[in-house]
């Protein structure tokens, strides 16, 4: 089965759309790529994805030991590059705001958002750069 429909709306705007819940999201090409930058960019999109994917894998490893690990943030930093135009590095700043974690819950939680899916599916050439922080 599909994951998703994705179709060009015109001037720079493309609707993607979940197949399995009938979610959607629309992107933008970036301002500085001849867009509008109403809605975050494919490139953002990946961006995003890397810590989408660390703070699902963290939930689940969380979830299944007893932490709770809500309202745990992550904010992205994505630096583009040129020729060719890519995403060359992801900075993401993880930040616990609660629990009183031990050393050995805290080495666990961050392998776990280390070799998250999307960390691992990234070319090896993309600098990614995570940061936690535990309040």
């Amino acid at each position: 089965m599909s994951t998703a429909n994705v179709v060009y709306q015109g001037d720079l705007r493309v609707k993607s759309t979940h197949i399995a819940s009938g979610g959607f999201i629309v992107t933008d090409a970036p301002v500085d790529n001849h867009g509008k930058g109403e809605a975050f960019s494919p490139t953002d999109l990946v961006a995003a994805a890397l810590g989408n994917c660390m703070l699902t894998v963290m939930g689940i490893k969380a979830h299944h030991s007893g932490w709770n690990i809500d309202n745990t943030l992550v904010e992205i930093t994505k630096v583009m590059g040129t020729e060719p135009r890519r995403i060359t590095q992801i900075d993401a700043f993880i930040t616990f705001p609660s629990g009183n974690f031990d050393d050995k819950t805290k080495a666990v939680l961050e392998h776990t958002a280390l070799t998250c899916p999307v960390s691992k599916s990234l070319h090896p050439d993309l600098i990614q750069n995570i940061t936690f922080t535990w309040l």
